[in-house]
């Protein structure tokens, strides 16, 4: 049954109830993962029915192309965002690192969950069994789409080439397995986990190898910002302390103006200290990460008690709305991702963006 925008379902009991309708995309990690959404949900509301409905996305569709080449920021998320805006879905899972800093009107993420490992992992070429990045043959050729990877391991790792692989990850896998064009490739553990492919992963890339993006690990519920019920329904789902590193991260990003197609990368923790702190490293570089900035900031994010009381519904914080959150936290990581990128701004970060995004276009 059809009631406006909502769609029905009427058991064998006469009971009627509403069908969450939950879109993502196609493919096969795009699909464990909302899977893996809509298993919490049904754990936690029994009585609900959930469909899920697949679609294909630009990212999905132009395989041949650079992702920082093509300049979209929503390349995995638009066609996922007109089916909510249609109404044809009620919620969309993402990867957080693929959604936009600055959501389209109408929008927000309703739901932060807690992140999977964030770090990037060596992929080896079945032949390269055994070695590490650091013990690879001179000039073996390293595959990565990702500006933000292949900066930071030219620098780190100057005996190394990288080139674009792009696709999906069984895609990339494949490439790497049947061909001997490269050596390895560097994908992110959190998929390769979720894949259940954990036994690919020889070397885990710790911060002072390669940050990570910007969210990445976390997956994010994007609903109407409008639809009270179903964002109150997925806001048990938020992760606090993912929301408060990916709010901070994300502010930081946002600062900064990166997107895709710029070198910008990440390292948050949370602390107890005699406070709870929250710690963000962020960094840009120039491409070929022979340019860098580099710096830590840290604020305390110990909630007042009454704060609670005080979030605002209708608040987003980077496209984030976490109402089961301290906002006076919320509030502070916000501030610590603008002041750390303001301090990298002061000490020239724009200029090493400005030339990446340049030469980046150029190429």
């Amino acid at each position: 049954m059809e009631d406006g925008p909502y769609k029905y379902i009427r058991d064998g009991t006469g009971k009627v109830s509403r069908v969450i309708r939950i879109g993502t995309r196609k493919s096969q990690l795009a699909r464990i993962q909302t899977d893996s959404v809509a298993d919490k949900l049904k754990e936690l509301y029994p009585d609900i029915h959930l469909e899920i409905i697949g679609m294909s996305t630009t990212g999905d569709k132009i395989l041949d192309t650079a992702l920082s080449k093509i300049g979209e920021k929503s390349l995995f998320t638009k066609e996922l965002e007109n089916a909510l805006e249609r109404n044809e879905v009620d919620l969309v899972v993402h990867s957080l690192k693929d959604l936009p800093t600055t959501l389209p009107p109408g929008f927000t993420i309703g739901a932060v969950l807690k992140r999977e490992n964030p770090h990037d992992a060596v992929v080896l070429h079945p032949k390269n069994v055994g070695k590490t990045l650091d013990t690879l043959p001179e000039n073996s050729v390293i595959g990565t789409s990702s500006l933000r990877r292949a900066a930071q391991l030219k620098k780190r790792f100057p005996h190394l080439e990288f080139k674009d692989i792009r696709g999906n990850l069984n895609t990339r896998l494949k490439k790497l397995d049947e061909k001997a064009d490269f050596a390895a490739i560097i994908l992110a553990a959190a998929g390769l986990k979720r894949m259940g492919w954990e036994n690919r992963i020889s070397q885990i890339l710790e911060p002072e190898d390669c940050m990570y993006a910007v969210g990445q690990g976390a997956l994010a519920v994007e609903v109407r910002a409008r639809d009270a019920d179903i964002l109150e329904m997925v806001s048990v789902l938020h992760d606090s302390d993912t929301v408060l590193r990916c709010i901070a991260e994300r502010a930081f990003l946002r600062q900064l103006e990166g997107g895709c197609s710029v070198p910008v990368a990440v390292h948050t923790e949370v602390k107890d200290c005699q406070v709870r702190m929250l710690y963000l490293t962020g960094a840009v570089y120039s491409l070929d990460g022979s340019d860098s900035l580099k710096e830590t900031m840290q604020t305390s994010i110990a909630a007042a008690d009454k704060s609670l009381e005080d979030v605002d519904e209708r608040v987003q914080r980077v496209g984030v709305t976490a109402t089961k959150v301290s906002g006076e936290a919320q509030d502070r990581a916000e501030r610590l991702g603008i002041d750390l990128a303001n301090l990298l701004l002061s000490k020239g970060a724009k200029e090493i963006l400005t030339v990446a995004k340049q030469l980046n276009d150029a190429r």
